[in-house]
């Protein structure tokens, strides 16, 4: 029986061009299995509606996330959710959709909330004896004493916009009188802020999915950076070398990719998702987990299923395929 199945893409945040990338890539590669149905689903500020190819649009009834074309009303079986950012990697689109009874292939909305909170997630894993950078947390409005922040955490430091990705919002600072203009430009993208130390070390990513029912790291992805640190212009503009699988010894590799799948299983994450380390005194220290990755053809995800030896078709299917496991069970 064929299943019909909507790409949500595009959400309220600055990353919504990035996501509208992402989304056509999954509806390209999900659209040539005969098995599915594939519809296009923008869900945007101003409004939410299915795009056809034609480029005509039809609004989204959000009582039931039902469309209407040409008279004929189209519910959908599974959402495959690529929207970075709000709503749809912090759980506001997982919880509207878990209400409905729609499964969708990305992590349920409590994990999803917590990883996007880089501060909570963090908190969570040092239970559970994962190494961090030091960090202090600051909030809109609070007193900041300048100095008090660089005995704990040192310089450099990183500021960062503590619920935002694609490394909106985010400064390397250098100099203690650097730091009030840094949480301004954090400000611009969250009222809360997370200010970590710097960890001086190789930057590598994993990815983890599930695969023929099991949980399983992709290849490492190391990331080297022509500019400071990983930025919006590394990470999407060409100014970056990611280089996977990554030059690492067998013993790192090991390390690093058992950390992801603990990480991966500790929070109950689901679909796709990919967790950031830096390699500081030779141990893999987290920074942060994406639990809506970048899926454009250029995106280290896809880069490191190709590694693994797995087509995007498969890897999108089997994300389809495990939603609809998991909401039927």
């Amino acid at each position: 029986m064929i299943k019909t199945i909507a790409v949500a893409m595009g959400g309220y945040s600055s990353e919504a061009d990035i996501s509208l990338q992402s989304g056509e890539v999954v509806y390209k590669h999900l659209s040539t299995n005969p098995k599915y149905r594939v519809y296009k689903a923008h869900i945007l500020k101003k409004s939410w509606f299915v795009k056809l190819d034609s480029g005509e649009e039809f609004p989204i009834d959000k009582s039931n996330f039902s469309v209407t074309i040409n008279a004929k009303i189209i519910y959908f079986d599974c959402v495959f959710n690529t929207i970075h950012g709000t709503p749809g990697e912090d759980g506001l689109f997982q919880g509207y959709l878990q209400t409905l009874k729609i499964p969708q292939t990305a992590c349920d909305y409590y994990q999803a909330a917590l990883t996007f909170n880089k501060r909570d997630c963090i908190s969570v894993l040092k239970s559970h004896g994962i190494q961090t950078a030091k960090n202090v947390y600051v909030n809109k409005g609070d007193d900041i004493d300048p100095q008090a922040v660089i005995d704990h955490v040192g310089l450099p430091c990183f500021v960062k916009a503590n619920r935002a990705g694609s490394s909106y919002g985010i400064s390397k600072v250098k100099k203690k009188e650097d730091i009030l203009t840094a949480l301004e430009h954090s400000f611009k993208e969250d009222d809360e802020v997370i200010i970590e130390s710097f960890l001086d070390g190789r930057e590598v990513s994993v990815g983890v999915i599930n695969i023929d029912g099991k949980i399983q790291a992709l290849p490492v992805t190391e990331i080297i950076s022509e500019n400071e640190f990983f930025d919006f212009e590394a990470k999407y503009l060409g100014k970056s070398k990611e280089i996977t699988p990554a030059n690492l010894d067998d013993q790192q590799t090991n390390k690093v990719k058992e950390l992801a799948v603990k990480i991966f299983k500790s929070l109950k994450l689901k679909g796709l998702t990919r967790s950031e380390f830096i390699f500081h005194n030779n141990q893999p220290h987290f920074l942060e987990c994406n639990a809506c990755p970048g899926l454009t053809e250029a995106s280290i995800l896809p880069q490191q299923a190709k590694a693994a030896g797995i087509s995007l078709q498969d890897l999108f299917t089997n994300a389809v395929e495990v939603a609809l496991q998991n909401f039927e069970h």
